[in-house]
Parts: structure tokens; sequence; C-alpha cells
């Protein structure tokens, strides 16, 4: 049986990783991850790549989380007959049930991935016209109260973006050290033999 995943971009590597680390026998194509900064993009562009693959795989599965499309994408999924790994984003699967105590602890926290402080530059400050409009920093972060890092693969130079991405942004970071965590365990799950 051949078997497609259908990812969000910014879970590229980490895929990629798994992919390795279980030999998983799987082929991986991705979504822009800037399509976070306008959700309603995301389930059309799954829609796509679902349409451009289905006749050359026996399954596609989707590794997305619903990422601010208000439930749009698991309503094409659920017309197209296609499964998606469970988790509402990627804070979640890295985090585990640590992301829910997170929130509880502190709802104004705002989440990076490797991916995230990877791209601070492109995806935060350019796609939110920071670099333009840095006046905007203020309404976009003023209610946030900290910034939480979860961590999959340790990187000293990963560590001191995070440093620098939590000063501009004015906020205290919190390291929390994740790995792959859910991702894996449902990826597992997911692509045990039928």
């Amino acid at each position: 049986m051949t078997t497609c995943l259908i990812i969000c971009g910014a879970l590229a590597r980490e895929v990629l990783a798994l992919k390795e680390r279980h030999h998983w026998a799987v082929e991986v194509v991705a979504v822009p991850a800037t399509f976070h900064m306008i959700p309603a993009r995301i389930a059309p562009a799954v829609e796509k790549r679902i349409v451009e693959l289905r006749d050359r795989y026996d399954r596609l599965i989707v590794v997305y989380g619903d990422c601010g499309t208000g439930g749009a994408l698991d309503a094409m999924l659920d017309r197209v007959g296609v499964e998606r790994i469970a988790g509402p984003h990627c804070y979640e699967w890295y985090a585990g049930g640590l992301f829910q105590a997170l929130m509880d602890e502190e709802p104004g926290s705002y989440f990076v991935t490797d991916f995230m402080v990877r791209q601070f530059d492109t995806l935060i400050l350019k796609s939110m016209g920071l670099d333009r409009f840095p006046q905007l920093k203020e309404d976009y972060f003023c209610n946030y109260q900290r910034l939480v890092y979860l961590v999959q693969k340790p990187d000293p130079a990963l560590m001191e973006q995070a440093k620098a991405a939590s000063t501009y942004l004015g906020l205290p970071l919190e390291i929390r050290a994740t790995g792959y965590n859910f991702l894996e365990a449902r990826l597992l799950e997911l692509l045990q033999p039928l």
C-alpha cells in the first residue's frame, strides 16, 4: 500500500526526521506554511493537493491542524474522505498534555516552535507587516504575557534566536523541551500496518 502525507510546510523537518527514524515507506508533500497567515487558504490548498495526489496513492493522510480554518479543513476532509492526524494544531502535538496546562496557567501565552523561531523574520515580522509598520507590534502582542518556545530539537543557535525574539516582543521567554511528542505518537498510530 502506498501512502502520502500531505503536511503543513512548518512540519517538514520534523516529519522527514520521523520518516527516517521509523523507516516509514511514505511520500511527503507540503502545503506552504505561510498560509497560516491567511487560514482561509489552508483548506483549498490541501484539497488541491488531494486532487493532485489521490490517483497516485492508496492512502492520503493530512498532517495539519485546524490552524484557524474554523472547521473548514475538517469539513473538506470529511467531504472528500481523507483522514487527518488528531489534534487542533502543532503546539498541542509538540507539547502534548503540557499544552493545556500551559494555557490554563497563562492564557496569554504566545507559542513558537523550532520552525517559527528559525523563520521569525519571514513568518512573523514580514508576513505580519512589522518590518514596515513596527508600531503594530503593540497592537498584535499587547495581550500576551510570555513567549513559550516548544523545542523539538535542541539547537544553541535557535535558543539565541528565541531570546532575540523574546527581547523584540518584550515578552519573557519560557523554554520547554518537548521533542515530537504527540506528533510522533499519532503518526506512529496512523502508520501502523492496516
